[in-house]
């Protein structure tokens, strides 16, 4: 099979941790369920070397062969990171930054793809909220415990946050072309807990690997990554089995204010959510 790379971003609290989980137990996939730097230092390196007054000097007498060094450079970088990945083929790496560097992404990793996980907002709040009131002591890293609950849930939806941030770039998709648009996978969270050997099955067969069956009654557990790093707001704790996790009881205002904010999200992906509404 080669080469081939998939990333993970999407919304937190969605089952991202979950779905790393489960495709690690796909012999074809290699995936070790951590929040990866990769895009972080590609992304610093795109930034760093369109700064250096020498590359940019090359870019002036010779632009197809020093433009040419620097995709080669950081193709390598990007394959060069996985080279302990083994005879799995197909590798996994998770930040919530490659929806919005799929350009990039692609043009360094043609055949890439992405898995965007998704969730109803007012469960994301919930289980947000839910964690805090767990770690009250703790305060977020951006400060937000000071703030009422109501308070809080706007600032984690703005634009300059965890969750308004990833918002935004869902939002954005639809202005990609029909080819990129193509290869992102929304899986959301509700149908992969309620269904999931039907939604793994669609994406192993998206993801062009071979079927396997998964036994969701005992899972892998491995190490997770830090939590203390997200102040223990957003855990990544694996779990033996397979289990929808309880309805968190959302306070009816903040969830109005969650659906009229986020109106097209609704539309787009929980249009019975706003049905009810």
């Amino acid at each position: 099979m080669g080469f081939r790379f998939v990333g993970i971003a999407g919304l937190p609290r969605s089952g991202s941790t979950l779905l790393c989980q489960l495709l690690a137990m796909h012999p074809q996939i290699h995936c070790d369920g951590h929040s990866s730097p990769l895009c972080n230092a590609v992304l610093g390196a795109r930034r760093q070397i369109s700064d250096d007054a020498f590359f940019l000097a090359q870019l002036d007498t010779h632009y197809d062969s020093a433009y040419a060094s620097l995709r080669g450079a950081l193709h390598g970088f990007m394959r060069g990171w996985y080279v302990g990945s083994g005879d799995a083929g197909l590798v996994v790496d998770k930040n919530r930054a490659w929806l919005s560097a799929l350009d990039l992404l692609l043009d360094l990793e043609p055949e890439a793809r992405l898995i965007v996980p998704l969730r109803e907002l007012g469960q994301v709040y919930g289980s947000i909220e839910a964690q805090h009131q767990r770690s009250v002591l703790i305060d977020f890293s951006d400060h937000l415990a000071d703030l009422d609950r109501f308070g809080r849930a706007e600032r984690l939806f703005g634009r300059d946050k965890t969750l308004g941030a990833q918002l935004a770039a869902v939002e954005a998709v639809q202005d990609l072309p029909t080819a990129m648009r193509e290869r992102i996978f929304f899986l959301r969270f509700e149908e992969l807990v309620r269904a999931p050997h039907e939604r793994m099955a669609a994406l192993f067969d998206w993801l062009g690997v071979a079927p396997q069956a998964l036994d969701f009654e005992h899972l892998p557990v491995r190490p997770h990554e830090s939590d203390s790093h997200y102040r223990h707001k957003f855990v990544h704790r694996q779990q033996p089995r397979l289990e929808a996790p309880r309805e968190h009881a959302i306070p009816p205002r903040i969830q109005a204010s969650i659906e009229r904010g986020w109106a097209w999200y609704y539309r787009q992906f929980y249009p019975w959510v706003e049905a009810a509404a």
